[in-house]
């Protein structure tokens, strides 16, 4: 039987554009566009569609898709009480995807665009792991350096269009992150005006004075699209879309009011704005992203599909409860409004919710992006408390046996990390050297030389390699 799709609640003939988004992918797809699609329901600030844009190849076949069906996104909240789907009509238009960009500085250079949004993965910024800091001899910023009027990257672009504009006497659109990361509106003014420096220090300077960065945190778990989300999308009869979004029903976006050229009014529709991003940043990351990684590895490991089975297996979701009680919750700085049990309750629904069907493979993707941002640092606050994080740790060497790429029951575990060939070969080295593993700088930093963390992460990883996983986390719970 095919079920009700709700549509747009508004002429979408009049919108107009202002705001362009890079990086058109399921989660801003449900996230940002669906918070725009609420507002323009009540009527509200319907001068602020989006623009879609794209800088890598493979967005091309999403700008395809969704120009196919006038840029409608097709959006089904996975709540166990029962799903629901909705057209979101927020975007009324896909630039073309060019190797130089022109399209995409050209419609950012216009006066009515106010701001330009982003979500080019947490890896996307071109951060140093090990300082924390924008590398601007990265050969991609390097080649924007060289050629910054035909960029490649998203950053060259933005500071293509921001030069045009004040060549032309236009004010300056507002650069807004909607990734994942610890004071992210901070790293991508880092990324812009570091990319600046290589070629135009004047402008590195006018963009560090006249252009805003606010930060933001964003949270709603959306898993990739696959063959389950187009066949569900085809009993709402939705058979023809190949991009369909699902996501559970939760979402959550904290903001910095920080937009001289103007913003929607998105606290409208359940938008928080509040000067503590930072402090939700931190809950959110060390709590939820640190605990994804904690029933990651030993998900992969023990051959175990979905995360919701992995929230139902015992030993894990006691190894998730007893890490983040112990040597997650009590480092997490206080956050205004907000009880972090409560808020880790809460986690653990959503990690349990069966109807999102998330993988265990999507949460073990990008360690080496992830880790120095969501586990590393938790360790090193512990560290500078006095207390040795024997969890945190165990979740290291777990995360090093799954890079050897071979789960405990023999099975072959797939390449899934941009960096896997390094991370297997230093994965399998570390199996006679442990200290080998946290010797990666660039990931583990200072921490990697510290004694006591060597001495417990390699007492867990010959553990693992004699023992297995069960037995890890049977010892690990036990105490």
């Amino acid at each position: 039987m095919t079920q009700t799709v709700q549509t747009p609640a508004y002429d979408r003939s009049r919108l107009t554009a202002g705001i362009v988004h890079i990086g058109l992918g399921n989660f801003h797809r449900a996230h940002m566009a669906v918070y725009l699609d609420d507002l323009f329901a009540k009527g509200l600030g319907q001068d602020w569609a989006i623009i879609g844009a794209g800088v890598r190849a493979p967005d091309a076949k999403m700008r395809d898709a969704l120009k196919a069906q006038e840029c409608l996104s097709t959006v089904i909240e996975l709540d166990p009480k029962g799903k629901t789907a909705r057209r979101v009509g927020s975007m009324i238009d896909f630039l073309p995807v060019e190797v130089d960009n022109a399209a995409l500085i050209a419609a950012m250079s216009q006066p009515h665009i106010r701001i330009v949004s982003l979500t080019v993965t947490e890896g996307g910024y071109y951060v140093d792991p090990a300082t924390g800091r924008f590398d601007p001899t990265h050969p991609d910023i390097v080649a924007d350096g060289q050629n910054p009027a035909k960029p490649a990257t998203a950053f060259g672009a933005i500071l293509a269009a921001l030069k045009a504009r004040r060549a032309a006497g236009i004010a300056p659109f507002t650069v807004m992150s909607c990734d994942n990361l610890p004071g992210n509106g901070h790293v991508t003014a880092a990324a812009v005006v570091g990319l600046a420096r290589l070629s135009d220090p004047a402008l590195a300077d006018w963009v560090a004075a006249h252009v805003a960065f606010p930060n933001g945190m964003v949270d709603r778990i959306t898993p990739a699209t696959g063959p389950r989300e187009r066949a569900l999308a085809a009993t709402f009869g939705l058979g023809d879309d190949p991009v369909p979004v699902t996501c559970e029903p939760f979402r959550q976006w904290v903001l910095e009011d920080n937009f001289p050229a103007g913003r929607p009014p998105l606290e409208q529709v359940g938008v928080t704005f509040s000067p503590d991003v930072h402090a939700y940043e931190v809950m959110k990351i060390r709590i939820l992203n640190g605990g994804h990684a904690i029933i990651a590895y030993p998900g992969g490991l023990l051959d175990i599909e979905y995360v919701h089975e992995a929230m139902a297996d015992p030993q894990i979701r006691a190894f998730l409860d007893k890490v983040e009680r112990e040597e997650i919750l009590p480092i997490v700085p206080p956050v205004p409004g907000t009880n972090l049990d409560d808020y880790f309750t809460l986690i653990l629904d959503r990690f349990a919710n069966p109807e999102v069907a998330d993988t265990e493979r999507r949460l073990c993707l990008d360690g080496s992006n992830r880790q120095p941002k969501f586990i590393i640092p938790s360790i090193a606050d512990n560290l500078a408390k006095g207390r040795l994080p024997r969890g945190l740790i165990l979740e290291a060497a777990l995360w090093c046996r799954y890079c050897v790429g071979v789960s405990d029951a023999g099975h072959v575990i797939e390449p899934n990390d941009p960096n896997w060939d390094r991370l297997h070969a230093t994965a399998r080295a570390a199996a006679n050297d442990p200290a080998a593993w946290l010797a990666m700088e660039d990931i583990y930093g200072p921490l990697g030389k510290d004694p006591t963390v060597i001495a417990c992460f390699a007492g867990f990883l010959d553990d693992l390699g004699t023992r297995g996983t069960r037995a890890v986390l049977a010892d690990y719970i036990k105490g």
